[in-house]
């Protein structure tokens, strides 16, 4: 781990330090298909067989020889049927169709199929009707995959589709990554549990259940550590405990430059200090590092206080690295460009989200308006919010009708 930062990085800067000292835990388990949706694929699957695994139509309708078709109304004897799963037997003459449902295999000597709505029975003909042409309708063998290609690729996130790819080549269990363990704890004199009564001053706990629902999406097993008051030794206890079972540890409140601001003091005595500050708004007073404690070493990060400040540095910074840390690909974030619907205040130097929704023009294009008041302790705004306009490190005020970069909130995990 590198010493630390004296100036704030930029957003960039930070996640390339951060990206820089995360290795994937390469630890992997065999698990059944139907526990495998959205776990880190930790092998490459290898197709046993070809898909599809013969010739097969892609319509209902009948099958043919293209060779034979004719420039106007093509006329063929029916010989028989094939169904799905019940193939036409025997190899069928020239001059003759059979008559195929989707899916069945294509009968030898063919290559063709003649969708329904092109074709007209005549006794024990079909008449074929001009514009077909050879090859139509008609699903090869290994169109799909190869047997001996790679189906899907280490370090992918299994959705719904590759589950049911896995089930195609008979895959009944799958090698994923182990799920990487997250301790999290929110520190602060201020705080109440749910459940407690508020005294003057006090506030409930949003963030750790903000966090746990976040980690929860990304598929991680979490350690609730609960809440640490502002007391230096209380805090070391706790990161000592998060360190000892798990990979990570997220804690929220206590990293500005406080009297009673303890975190990024017990990073730097439990181990490394990256960075605490990133010029960014919401979420500046941010910590990474490395802590370690008997025998064993987490990664911490020590985010903001601040409700929305704290999803913000989750989204940038801590998705990015569990992702990492489970061996998989981190894809980049999906950046939209939308119409600014309202005029921005921005001052150069900084990267700022601002919590907005969208609506559809009437050119077509999308527009975004913020959500209000962008106070970063306002979790309600970010609640009702589709996404984040992030407005770049050397920009300046956004004019209305400006294009910005919209980060909607759907479509990340």
């Amino acid at each position: 781990m590198s010493a630390a930062f004296c100036d704030d990085l930029q957003v960039g800067q930070a996640q390339q330090a951060i990206a820089a000292a995360v290795r994937p835990l390469d630890l992997a388990e065999r698990v059944d298909l139907r526990a495998a949706l959205d776990r880190i694929l930790a092998q490459d699957v290898v197709a046993p067989l070809d898909v599809p695994a013969h010739d097969n139509a892609g319509m209902d309708g009948y099958a043919l020889d293209g060779a034979g078709l004719d420039c106007g109304e093509t006329v063929l004897r029916v010989v028989g049927r094939g169904l799905a799963g019940h193939a036409y037997a025997g190899e069928v003459p020239r001059g003759a169709a059979v008559r195929i449902m989707t899916g069945a295999v294509l009968p030898q000597g063919c290559d063709t199929v003649a969708p329904l709505e092109q074709c007209r029975l005549d006794g024990a003909h079909v008449c074929i009707a001009p514009g077909l042409r050879r090859g139509d309708n008609a699903r090869a063998r290994g169109e799909d995959l190869r047997a001996g290609s790679v189906a899907l690729a280490a370090g992918k996130r299994l959705r719904p589709a590759d589950i049911g790819l896995l089930a195609s080549l008979g895959c009944a269990e799958v090698m994923v990554a182990r799920r990487v363990r997250v301790a999290l704890l929110s520190s602060g004199d201020e705080l109440r549990g749910i459940g407690q009564a508020l005294d003057s001053g006090t506030v409930y706990d949003s963030n750790r259940y903000t966090l746990w629902a976040m980690l929860q999406r990304l598929g991680c097993d979490v350690l609730d550590l609960g809440l640490v008051a502002d007391d230096a030794h209380a805090l070391q206890q706790a990161l000592r405990r998060g360190c000892a079972h798990a990979d990570v540890v997220i804690t929220s409140g206590g990293v500005s430059a406080g009297d009673a601001d303890h975190v990024r003091r017990a990073m730097a005595e439990l181990g490394d200090v990256a960075f605490w500050r990133v010029a960014m708004r919401p979420g500046r007073p941010l910590a990474f590092g490395r802590i370690a404690a008997g025998g064993h070493d987490a990664l911490l990060f020590g985010l903001p206080g601040n409700p929305v400040a704290v999803m913000v540095a989750f989204y940038q910074f801590v998705r990015g690295a569990l992702l990492q840390l489970m061996g998989a690909t981190v894809p980049e974030q999906p950046l939209w460009p939308v119409v600014a619907l309202d005029a921005l205040r921005k001052k150069p130097g900084r990267t700022e989200y601002q919590r907005a929704w969208l609506q559809r023009l009437d050119d077509g294009r999308w527009g975004a308006r913020v959500t209000g008041s962008q106070g970063s302790a306002m979790l309600h705004s970010m609640s009702q919010a589709h996404g984040l306009l992030v407005l770049a490190h050397d920009r300046g005020p956004v004019q209305a009708g400006d294009l910005v970069d919209f980060l909607p909130f759907e479509g990340l995990v």
